[in-house]
């Protein structure tokens, strides 16, 4: 398999980057991966913590730290003391390439280091070497990719170069494409970001990379939209539609890809109406993106699912029994896959050959695999097994909300109590009539007994909902409600 600075002697030319400063990209990689090599020499290869906040500057080292074997740590320069406490706490970095919101850490450090060692630091955990078999990690950069921030609690999936390829080749083949070009407003030490420049560098395809609010601000870049895919996350979909210059230009990429949370009912019916050759997907961080997709044409054609497994994974539905069910049958999703990520940062031991999420749903008899909900938001109230995206599709129906998300709180009667936290479309939404509305669509017990507007609700760049901050916010709203 070929390694990563290989692939940028396969660029023909210069134009492949279509981004602020993107001529500089080969320089930095080139420089950097000499001055890591050089290090890595002396000693044990550093572990890297990548925080670039600039596109090109961080694929540049991005690529030159995986060509020198240096474990990489994608991180969000965004995050937060707290959350900067947990990844000094956790990885005990050796470099710093990027600059971080000042905490504690980097004051003791003494500076917000771009390239320059600061210390080696001698590690209480086992060496990544000492916890994998060398034939795993043979010339194999080590590439930690964060996931579960919108918990709180941070923590990185360990993948390797190959892992990320083998996504890639299941993108090539099931969309049987040769060149990748991709359209990137995510962020890039995300997967979904990442991917989008893993397909395209290593397909000698073309990336665009632009920040989502200069393109929602109507800065269109003059590009052929026919020849790329874009991602989006639902929200980001939401917010283009509302321009009709922006939505005739979706309607123009090959594909839109579209995933990092649910997607509600009306925003997909919307995009049917508008013809924007969507393509919703399903895949995690430890799947280096998606294992399942809905092809375009499938979409338009009112296929509902998240499309059929592409060819580099297996998915199978089992019950709690752990017993393999038939199609059409709910139950606990498993997933086989070549992109799986060995484990997480740290780990003593490695990760199972099948990866069973917290996600409920089916495959149907055409292999489509359909979700459910969370197994973890599922809500017992009185007995009944409620899940909250049947409620927040209805809710959305109405169109009395612009975004919507049900939780369950505790309630001495019924184990669990339905709670709406809601945005209202108009300031003077009535509750009583979405319920009234809600009524020949829901059955009672599902109908949430506490409604509670907010002006946003917390959701991360990706749109997934931070479900324990809202707890929070409902308890205390409940509080001083009955005070």
């Amino acid at each position: 398999m070929e390694k990563p600075l290989d692939y940028v002697n396969h660029l023909t030319a210069n134009d492949w980057l279509i981004a602020s400063d993107s001529h500089q990209f080969n320089q930095i990689a080139q420089e950097l991966y000499l001055e890591l090599t050089q290090l890595s020499a002396c000693t044990r290869p550093p572990k890297i913590i990548l925080a670039e906040r600039e596109p090109v500057k961080f694929l540049a080292s991005f690529l030159a730290a995986c060509a020198a074997n240096c474990p990489v740590f994608l991180c969000n320069p965004d995050w937060g003391t707290q959350e900067w406490q947990q990844v000094f706490n956790l990885v005990q970095p050796d470099i710093i390439l990027g600059v971080i919101k000042e905490d504690t850490e980097t004051r003791r450090r003494g500076d917000t280091e771009t390239r320059k060692i600061s210390k080696f630091y001698s590690s209480p955990h086992p060496t990544l070497e000492e916890r994998f078999p060398s034939s795993r990690l043979a010339d194999s950069p080590l590439i930690m990719i964060p996931t579960g921030g919108s918990s709180g609690q941070i923590k990185f999936a360990i993948h390797t170069w190959e892992t990320l390829i083998a996504s890639v080749q299941g993108f090539t083949k099931y969309f049987q494409l040769n060149q990748v070009n991709s359209f990137c407003v995510l962020p890039l030490y995300h997967v979904s970001g990442l991917m989008q420049f893993m397909r395209s560098f290593t397909s000698a395809g073309k990336l665009v990379i632009q920040p989502f609010k200069a393109l929602e601000s109507g800065q269109i870049l003059n590009i052929q939209p026919s020849e790329f895919f874009i991602s989006l996350v639902p929200t980001q979909l939401q917010r283009l539609l509302q321009n009709p210059e922006l939505t005739e230009w979706l309607t123009q990429f090959h594909t839109v890809l579209l995933g990092g949370a649910p997607a509600w009912s009306e925003l997909l019916e919307k995009a049917i109406f508008h013809r924007i050759r969507l393509a919703p997907t399903y895949g995690m961080t430890e799947t280096a993106s998606q294992i399942a997709t809905l092809k375009p044409d499938d979409f338009l054609n009112g296929k509902i699912s998240s499309g059929q497994i592409l060819p580099h994974a297996q998915v199978t539905i089992h019950n709690q029994q752990g017993e393999i069910l038939n199609s059409n049958q709910i139950g606990n999703i498993t997933i086989q896959a070549q992109s799986l990520a060995l484990g997480y940062y740290p780990i003593t031991k490695e990760s199972q050959n099948n990866f069973q999420v917290d996600d409920l749903g089916f495959l149907d008899d055409q292999g489509y695999l359909n979700i459910v909900g969370r197994n973890s938001d599922k809500i017992i109230t009185g007995g009944e097994n409620i899940y909250p995206a049947e409620i927040e599709s209805a809710i959305r129906a109405t169109q009395m909300v612009t975004d919507i998300c049900v939780i369950g709180i505790p309630d001495q009667h019924w184990g669990q109590a339905l709670a709406a936290i809601y945005i209202p479309q108009k300031s003077n939404t009535s509750t009583l009539k979405i319920q009234t509305l809600l009524k020949d669509k829901l059955s009672k017990f599902k109908i949430p007994k506490y409604w509670i507007p907010k002006p946003n609700l917390p959701r991360n760049s990706q749109g997934k909902i931070n479900r324990q901050q809202l707890q929070q916010i409902a308890i205390e709203f409940l509080q001083n409600t009955l005070k």
